[in-house]
């Protein structure tokens, strides 16, 4: 949101006599990262010049890392079991993790045919991840970005929203022809690559990915290679277009850089390795098999960031059930799978929902770990309904208050009077003979209009079930 060329300085702008300075938060993330993904860590690295010229770059040069970057030598498994071809537990490899500045942005209008520069954020320390050729298709790719992406998060790099500018992506292609049987390449070494530059999107990254299939797949069916070559996105007409061709690394004449000293990184090393978090895949399995959640649902909670926050809610539950009279050990034996299932479902589904709607964080809303179980606790002993404990979820997010003074306010408790659904459905039944007669004849689909029709008087404050039971009572079936 900041104008264009306004968060600037010397630096960042290149101007003669400006030198650099090392940041020593970026430093110690950089070695976070690299612990994250079970990187080697030197004792020292250095910085070095990456020479090229472009618009986005003034100096004439990037300081990045060559031969002695930050981490190492590095992997991350991940699962893509309905990727083509399907794979599990794949292991992709991460070559090296260095620290550079950004460059600047361009920006080119073409109705103009102008490039304009934005040195916003030129300088910037960022930290590109580079892999080894271990992903087969846009499906992984995806999958390793959202696993990426899953892991900044929780060890606190970045927020890593590529919608943002937080997390961007180089996805670099070249295709090889494969053993129909298991998919393995039919030769040593690669063909030539193409990248494409600066990706913001998973869903952009697949498109991409699978638009630079088929038009290489045109080019050898006509006996041609590609070039290698750096391409562009257009995410309006779904194609990529050639920037410039590609530079190898002798072509960049890297040598140190001068102006920065080496970086000692044995102490820091030692310290971020005592503090590093749990990591999503050891978070899923636990939220799986301590919690009951099911993998897809453990798969959201930790990618948005809201599995600390489920587990507390199910700590709270136990604390209910002891409250009744029971042991924790009762919500593991009896109702930790039930509990789990609708935590999981209310806070996807309609929690999740609700947030996004209204562009908020759990935090933001008030809704504490207690008054959510308290929530999922209503609902499970059905003392409010679901259409209920829908508005019921939307006044706590509004409100931030306890649920059962919100129910009892707004009256929407669940009406367990036999007596008043009685009087009800006999009224209904006499005023509706045609639809009492279709239900008698064997169409019991119009039992739910009935049931409808009882939740409006009542205004959704019915039992559904005991609702549907007297109906079938009075009519006969």
């Amino acid at each position: 949101d900041t104008p264009p060329n306004t968060a600037i300085c010397p630096v960042c702008t290149g101007q003669p006599g400006a030198l650099p300075a090392v940041n020593a938060e970026a430093v110690r993330l950089g070695v976070r990262t690299g612990l994250a993904f079970g990187c080697q860590i030197p004792d020292q690295a250095h910085f070095d010049r990456k020479n090229y010229f472009y618009p986005d770059l003034p100096k004439g040069y990037q300081i990045s890392q060559f031969d002695f970057p930050i981490a190492q030598n590095g992997s991350l498994l991940i699962s893509v079991p309905n990727g083509i071809p399907p794979r599990d537990q794949i292991k992709i490899g991460l070559t090296r993790a260095h620290l550079e500045e950004d460059a600047a942005k361009n920006i080119h209008d073409s109705a103009t045919e102008k490039t304009l520069v934005d040195f916003n954020r030129a300088g910037v320390p960022l930290l590109e991840i580079v892999t080894e050729p271990d992903l087969r298709s846009p499906a992984e790719a995806k999958a390793f970005l959202q696993e990426l992406q899953a892991i900044m998060r929780t060890i606190g790099t970045s927020d890593a929203d590529m919608e943002k500018g937080y997390m961007r992506c180089d996805a670099n292609i070249s295709l090889l022809e494969v053993s129909e049987t298991d998919h393995l390449p039919l030769k040593e070494g690669l063909n030539p690559k193409v990248e494409i530059k600066n990706l913001n999107s998973f869903r952009a990254v697949e498109r991409a990915l699978a638009f630079e299939i088929e038009r290489q797949k045109s080019l050898y069916a006509e006996g041609k290679i590609p070039e290698a070559a750096t391409r562009g996105w257009d995410e309006n007409n779904g194609k990529t277009f050639e920037q410039r061709l590609k530079e190898t690394s002798s072509d960049y004449r890297y040598f140190p850089e001068p102006d920065l000293p080496p970086l000692a990184l044995a102490g820091l090393r030692t310290e971020e390795a005592q503090h590093l978090p749990e990591l999503p895949a050891a978070k899923r399995a636990r939220l799986i098999d301590e919690w009951q959640f099911t993998a897809d649902d453990a798969r959201i909670l930790v990618t948005n960031g809201w599995s600390e926050y489920a587990e507390e809610v199910m700590g709270e539950l136990g604390i209910w059930e002891e409250t009744k009279g029971k042991s924790a050990g009762d919500l593991l034996d009896e109702k930790k799978k039930s509990f789990a299932k609708l935590v999981g479902s209310w806070m996807i589904n309609k929690l999740g929902a609700l947030l996004a709607e209204q562009k908020q964080t759990i935090e933001g809303t008030g809704i504490s770990a207690e008054n959510f179980a308290e929530f999922i606790h209503l609902i499970h002993e059905k003392t409010v309904n679901s259409a209920n404990a829908q508005k019921l979820l939307g006044l706590m997010v509004s409100t931030g208050t306890d649920p059962s003074h919100l129910l009892e306010e707004h009256n929407l408790g669940q009406n367990e009077d036999p007596k008043l659904i009685e009087e009800i459905v006999h009224r209904l039944i006499a005023e509706n003979p045609d639809q009492a007669n279709q239900v008698k004849q064997g169409k019991l689909g119009v039992l739910k209009w009935f049931v409808g029709g009882v939740m409006k008087v009542t205004e959704g404050r019915a039992n559904p079930a005991k609702t549907e039971e007297e109906v079938k009572k009075q009519l006969g079936v």
